[in-house]
């Protein structure tokens, strides 16, 4: 028919159009480095829905690709003042100043210490791959009733939201339970592969989206088919390659950790030397002045005492030229009663100086000894004082080291994220085998998925009590619905057993 377009693309007839084997595409760190700047533009800009506590988390990881590992010392406070970290959205929410903002972003920053930039990055997009419109490629569609509607096309299938509600969709059609999509001018028909089911038709907006809508689904399930096959002996090999470049990368970042701990241990030993050299001439110079002040008194001990002991011998003399004196007076006596009383008294008195001098002689040897003694303790002081000084000088200045390289942690296992296997024509040993790769990487995402939503809800709790909330958006409203629910998306929405898809489809 003239002016119209038809096409019909059905999925069984694409898989047989593909070659049997296809080149895998290098993407270059420039390239990724572009990717992850316009995923966190569009999260910034809030074109991608993410909660607080989400948005805090991932700045973390920004933070850590752009500057490396936390550092007390070089990332101080205000470090990250013009840093545009977080979504306008998620700071007017909450009573919080930039400072507290800052303080929570770097606690976690601190925990992401030992991650390299390309390790900090692949976390930013693994939990950026979970927010609900992360991928989700919109577009304006009617149903039969002439109801507005949203056509959201992904890497899981199709779903159908209402224009004001992009998170939950109404509707999900997986891509492996679609049988074809086609469409003829404006109108859309999307088959399911149960037969039983009912066909969804709906009319898109504009007639030139219509091959870009029918181009993404061919490549989404392209993708969806292709992450689901046994990998060829290329891409393994390509694995391969990979594990042991990361391998090599995790052996290079833990020589350098390991150089750089024994470079901070060696810091440390020479500070610690040289803090002690520094004690140890505090010491000499300290025992150098005790020597001098010791000389100095047994200088000073020494006169005095020599001093004193002359003092004895003069008040010695003085006492024997009394007593020569008393004995002339006794001889010289005069005869008369009043000269004998004179003499007598003058006798009484030349005894009583005599025994004062005699007393003060005894006391000044006494003295002298006394002084003796300290002269003879002030010079011990001093042989002590020489010693130690001696024992000083002779100590030894710098210890032997010898650091012992700590022994290097096992490899850590590569983790690769598949989804739900699909039942495909492959020999026995082969799904076995991919079977338990995919069980294996299951658990262990859902581990540390686990521990992700456990530090995600503990900082939802820390900063609820901040929340503003007649600033909340229509999309936190709803965010915060489905969390009540139970965290109602299009990742469960999908996982609907099909007997709710056997009902006619009324939208």
């Amino acid at each position: 028919m003239a002016g119209a377009i038809a096409s019909r693309m059905s999925f069984s007839s694409l898989k047989r159009k593909q070659p049997k084997t296809f080149t895998v595409r290098i993407v270059t760190m420039d390239a990724e480095m572009e990717f992850n700047c316009e995923v966190k533009k569009q999260i910034l800009d809030e074109k991608i829905y993410c909660p607080p506590e989400a948005s805090v988390l991932l700045a973390s990881y920004a933070v850590q690709a752009k500057y490396g590992d936390y550092d007390p010392s070089v990332h101080k406070r205000g470090f990250l003042a013009q840093e545009e970290l977080l979504p306008k959205r998620v700071i007017n929410l909450y009573q919080m100043t930039p400072e507290m903002w800052e303080e929570r972003i770097t606690a976690w920053y601190a925990e992401h210490r030992g991650r390299a930039r390309d390790e900090a990055e692949m976390e930013y997009l693994k939990i950026a791959q979970d927010l609900e419109m992360y991928g989700v490629n919109y577009f304006a569609i009617r149903n039969k009733k002439g109801t507005e509607l949203l056509l959201g096309v992904d890497a899981l299938g199709l779903h159908i939201y209402d224009p004001e509600n992009r998170l939950t969709p109404k509707i999900s059609f997986p891509w492996n339970e679609i049988r074809n999509i086609s469409y003829s001018d404006k109108e859309f028909t999307i088959k399911p592969l149960d037969k039983k089911i009912d066909v969804f038709k709906f009319n898109s907006s504009k007639l030139r989206v219509n091959k870009l809508i029918l181009q993404l689904c061919i490549g989404n399930h392209d993708l969806f088919m292709r992450r689901r096959k046994a990998d060829s002996l290329e891409v393994q090999q390509m694995k391969a390659q990979a594990r042991e470049e990361k391998a090599r990368k995790q052996m290079e970042r833990q020589r350098l950790a390991r150089e750089k701990q024994m470079r901070e241990e060696a810091e440390r030993t020479r500070d610690e030397l040289e803090r002690r050299l520094l004690q140890m001439k505090e010491e000499a110079t300290m025992a150098n002045e005790a020597l001098m002040r010791s000389e100095e008194t047994a200088d000073l001990l020494a006169e005095k005492a020599q001093i004193t002991e002359e003092e004895a011998k003069l008040l010695a003399q003085k006492a024997a030229e009394a007593e020569q004196e008393m004995q002339r007076i006794k001889a010289t006596a005069i005869r008369t009663e009043e000269e004998k009383r004179l003499m007598e008294q003058k006798v009484l008195e030349a005894e009583v100086l005599a025994l004062k001098m005699a007393e003060e002689s005894e006391r000044r040897a006494k003295e002298a000894d006394q002084l003796k003694q300290d002269l003879q303790e002030a010079r011990e002081a001093e042989r002590r004082a020489k010693q130690k000084l001696l024992e000083i000088a002779t100590k030894p200045t710098y210890p032997p080291m010898n650091p012992v390289p700590a022994p290097l942690p096992p490899d850590i296992p590569s983790f690769n994220l598949i989804g739900d296997s699909l039942s495909f024509d492959f020999k026995d040993t082969d799904m076995k085998r991919l079977s338990m790769e995919i069980e294996k990487e299951k658990v262990e995402y859902m581990e540390k998925s686990k521990h992700l939503q456990e530090q995600l809800n503990e900082l939802k709790t820390e900063i609820e009590a901040l929340k503003l909330k007649e600033r909340e958006t229509a999309l936190d409203i709803l965010h915060n619905e489905n969390s009540d629910r139970g965290g109602s998306s299009k990742h469960n929405t999908i996982k609907k057993p099909q007997a709710q898809g056997r009902r006619p489809i009324c939208i």
